[in-house]
């Protein structure tokens, strides 16, 4: 498959890069700054803003899928959903945030006294995100969250998949490497089963 990566240097992009050409899929880096980004096989590097739909919408055209992998405060919404709706690409992925998951019925974690600071203004942003793309009546989307503790690790290969609420291990802890996120959301393009939702991955 043909593969384009909006955001392919950061953290989870370039996981998700990795896990695709390790497939043997073709993939399509896009970033700001190229030179961020190692040549390998299968692997194309273009230039592009996310927050410029018009010359974005180009770069995505003629490929099988988007994953979008930047964070939200540094994208916006409208312009990268424009985007992939005017390239015709049939199918979208997002990489989420855990902020919206629930732990316990109505009630996610980002309303959780625990929640940090730091981070609520990135979480509220990824939760206007999925609500933007549930009101899209046409788009074919998949919002991939992670759980609370997104960290560098190991691909594994073994994980839980779950729907809106946070995943918990058995030690209490809710955690997914950026190594195995990345092999969930490749399967899921690979293999469609969470179109037009959002789900979840952990330990």
């Amino acid at each position: 498959m043909k593969i384009a990566i909006i955001g392919a240097a950061g953290r989870a992009g370039s996981r998700i890069q990795a896990e695709l050409l390790r497939r043997g899929h073709s993939v399509t880096a896009i970033v700001r700054d190229p030179t961020k980004v190692a040549a390998a096989p299968g692997l194309t590097v273009k230039a592009g803003d996310a927050n410029d739909a018009g010359a974005l919408a180009p770069l995505l055209a003629g490929h099988d899928a988007v994953v979008s992998a930047v964070m939200f405060l540094m994208g916006d919404a409208d312009s990268l959903i424009g985007a992939v709706k005017a390239s015709g690409v049939p199918r979208y992925l997002v990489v989420g945030g855990a902020g919206s998951l629930e732990v316990a019925p109505g009630v996610r974690l980002i309303d959780t006294p625990e929640f940090p600071d730091l981070y609520k203004a990135e979480a509220s942003k990824g939760a206007e995100f999925l609500d933007r793309l549930k009101a899209e009546p046409d788009l074919n989307w998949t919002f991939l969250s992670p759980s609370a503790e997104f960290v560098l690790g190991e691909r594994t290969g073994k994980f839980r998949l779950g729907d809106d609420a946070l995943l918990v291990d058995g030690a209490g802890r809710s955690w997914i490497s950026y190594e195995d996120f990345a092999v969930a959301l490749v399967d899921e393009i690979e293999t469609p089963k969470q179109e037009r939702k959002r789900f979840t991955v952990g330990y």
